[in-house]
């Protein structure tokens, strides 16, 4: 008969099947599979699975003379309102529901900026509304509102850009270039929810910036130094929204299509570049509603 294997080999037969999936699935090894064209990769995966994956799977791979993952990352478990997610406790969290209750960027950016990637972290109803109303809500939506509000009812939807830059119209730039130059550093090893602190700590100096040049009293004696003000706040707008947008892509293309720009025109290496032409602002609508708390 066929011999039964010890727990260790039964451990790697099982992992052995399993992992080989991750090729097989992509059609290796027949002739047409485009292996090369999606691997080596950064490999995701549970902290519980980590000795599988990085012990196992390069050790498969380099006896097929394939190339092991150019990185694994091993991320973190959560738990549900203090409590760890299990079927006894019948507490697991339904995505569609979650995602329809408070929108999937909101989702999205709620489960990377309050837990540092690759750490536990706990699921709350309270703490999403939290988060989504004082970062997202409060900080960033409001501050694309009132400037493009005020841009539609005072300036017929248009930005002059013109950058003839005060003091502290530099100070806010260059705050901008500086945050961009730690967004990346932060990305590339994965802290993401300091790439993030650091894109909202942007967006809030942004907020004092407008309120300290306060372009609704400008109106009124100063326009050129209104337009300028303008000018320089839907800079860092755009800035901030292509920065943001790797987390809440959804939310940021309405950013953009309310900025009447193009994303696919931006990228990390021209962002800074600043405009030379006028354009229009469309029709502004709230992009984060605030989550209401049930008491």
């Amino acid at each position: 008969g066929i011999p039964v294997p010890n727990d260790d080999n039964h451990i790697i037969y099982v992992w052995l099947d399993a992992l080989m999936s991750y090729k097989s699935a992509i059609g290796y090894p027949d002739k047409n599979h485009n292996l090369k064209d999606l691997w080596p990769a950064i490999h995701v995966v549970g902290k519980d699975i980590l000795r599988f994956h990085a012990v196992f799977w390069p050790a498969f791979l380099m006896a097929a003379n394939l190339p092991p993952p150019e990185k694994i990352f091993a991320h973190g478990w959560w738990t549900n309102e203090g409590k760890k997610i299990s079927k006894s406790e019948n507490n697991s969290i339904d995505p569609y529901d979650i995602i329809s209750t408070y929108g999937l960027d909101q989702i999205r950016y709620f489960l990377f900026r309050e837990v540092p990637f690759g750490k536990d972290g706990d699921f709350s109803k309270g703490a999403i509304a939290q988060r989504v109303n004082a970062d997202l809500s409060n900080n960033y939506g409001n501050l694309i509102q009132r400037i493009c509000s005020f841009i539609k009812k005072n300036c017929s939807n248009t930005i002059e850009n013109i950058f003839d830059l005060s003091e502290d119209d530099k100070i806010i730039l260059d705050s901008s270039v500086k945050v961009i130059k730690n967004y990346n550093l932060f990305m590339e090893s994965y802290e993401i929810d300091k790439a993030l602190k650091e894109i909202f700590k942007l967006i809030t100096e942004i907020n004092v910036y407008v309120d300290k040049q306060a372009p609704w009293t400008l109106k009124k004696d100063n326009i050129i130094r209104m337009n300028i003000v303008l000018s320089v706040s839907i800079e860092l707008i755009k800035r901030s929204t292509l920065l943001l947008y790797p987390i809440i892509p959804g939310s940021c293309l309405k950013v953009f299509k309310i900025l009447n720009l193009d994303f696919k025109n931006f990228n990390l290496d021209n962002i800074i570049i600043l405009p030379e032409k006028k354009y229009y602002i469309n029709q502004v609508s709230p992009i984060f509603p605030r989550i209401e708390v049930n008491d």
